[in-house]
């Protein structure tokens, strides 16, 4: 993409452009959460579409000269509800903790009853952090992992669920290896009167590709980020039965929200398009061929993996027999041009800030053209930095080799 006039505009801002491209183009993405959007996407994202203010919805606008936005709109929720074959669809959600905050306001009344994952054994904060939103306006019960397998134990939940009698249970994780059995904690979630609600945000692109199962067909709402594995924008769509949809779109606007960014639902539009063909499950199963490579090649070199694997698009390493924390490991690997994010593992003896683990994914990797050739040696940088005691000269080193490993497979958007 050209940036021509931003360079001559503002030369200063362009500085620092071309440092994060650089950063982008020599360094290894291993962060979970991202990914690099196509050309197109970002195309879409720098449209005039960004001039028009549009509060409301389609064919509802409480300003004139909506006429195409209108249009813009209406495609994305088409794409949108082909892709996850869902009833309703609301595609203006800023963000995830928008979408999150939407639903929970459209099905709940504040101190209402909520089960939802905790937050150090993968869940996410709006999922009923004490310092967040949630945890301050409802009333949230955290569910566990088991503490042998480090997955989620469905019985246990089911007991849980009769015996706190939720309004809402909420499914769903930034920081879980595991896949979910949908269609049983709809049924739980039935059986205690409960709403269930699905924030799929991390595996909504595994799902799209048909490679992991979808909890659209069992639950009452499902929320995704559209970035993550689904390598759109950043923001976030709400998807619901349609008994819900007045709710659900009353709760975005005007409940939580004001005018939608109608350039980022263009380039939600875009990927939605990208993911509907065929060769998006070529990419993503190799995301996930990836994620069990990197697995498969950390664990032989001694490292232990919570739950023992991984089912998705990520793995969380516990560092506790290394003697190193999770953040003391970000900085070594970013030194040597490797970006991760710490993670607490499950029952944390450590805070947050300093925790025990490590959480690496592979979209964005993936995105660049590697696969299990180049993961292994991702791997054995890895090991080889995270056992130099920090040594400078040996982190150069890897350094280079990161930057000439990168190198040879370039972001398609740059």
């Amino acid at each position: 993409m050209v940036y021509q006039n931003l360079a001559k505009a503002d030369p200063e801002l362009w500085s620092l452009v071309k440092q994060e491209i650089k950063r982008q183009k020599i360094g290894i993405e291993l962060i979970a959460s991202e990914n690099y959007i196509s050309e197109a996407v970002l195309e879409a994202l720098a449209t005039p579409l960004i001039n028009k203010y549009s509060e409301g919805y389609p064919g509802k606008r409480y300003y004139g000269g909506n006429e195409i936005i209108d249009q813009v709109e209406r495609l994305a929720i088409a794409r949108a509800k082909k892709l996850f074959g869902a009833e309703h669809v609301n595609v203006q959600p800023l963000s995830g903790s928008p979408a999150n905050a939407a639903v929970y306001q459209a099905f709940l009344e504040p101190g209402d009853k909520v089960l939802a994952l905790k937050l150090d054994h993968g869940g996410h904060l709006t999922h009923g952090h004490a310092l967040n939103f949630s945890g301050k306006l409802y009333n949230f019960t955290p569910y566990e992992v088991d503490s042998k397998t480090e997955e989620i134990n469905l019985d246990i939940l089911y007991e849980l669920a009769k015996e706190v009698k939720p309004k809402m249970i909420v499914a769903g994780f930034s920081a879980y290896s595991r896949s979910l059995d949908w269609k049983k904690i709809a049924a739980i979630a039935k059986e205690v009167g409960a709403y269930c609600f699905a924030d799929i945000s991390h595996t909504a692109g595994l799902i799209a590709a048909g490679l992991l199962a979808s909890p659209v067909p069992y639950f009452d709402v499902v929320s995704t980020t559209t970035h993550k594995t689904l390598r759109g924008p950043r923001g976030a769509i709400i998807m619901c039965r349609e008994k819900y949809a007045e709710k659900i779109d009353r709760a975005v606007f005007p409940g939580t929200q004001g005018g939608p960014h109608e350039n980022v639902i263009a380039a939600k539009a875009t990927a939605f398009l990208e993911a509907l063909k065929p060769e998006w499950q070529n990419y993503s199963q190799q995301v996930l061929d990836n994620a069990r490579c990197l697995a498969t090649e950390l664990q032989a070199r001694g490292y232990r993996l919570v739950s023992g694997g991984t089912d998705n698009h990520l793995l969380i390493i516990d560092l506790r027999s290394q003697e190193i924390s999770g953040r003391e490991a970000e900085k070594i690997l970013e030194k040597i041009g490797i970006s991760v994010s710490r993670s607490t593992i499950p029952n944390d003896p450590n805070p947050p800030f300093k925790s025990s683990g490590l959480r690496l994914g592979t979209p964005a990797i993936t995105t660049r053209g590697f696969k299990e050739n180049e993961v292994r040696l991702v791997a054995d940088l890895i090991d080889r930095a995270l056992k130099s005691g920090g040594d400078e000269k040996t982190l150069g080193l890897l350094k280079k080799e990161t930057n000439s490993l990168s190198e040879k497979f370039p972001i398609p958007s740059l």
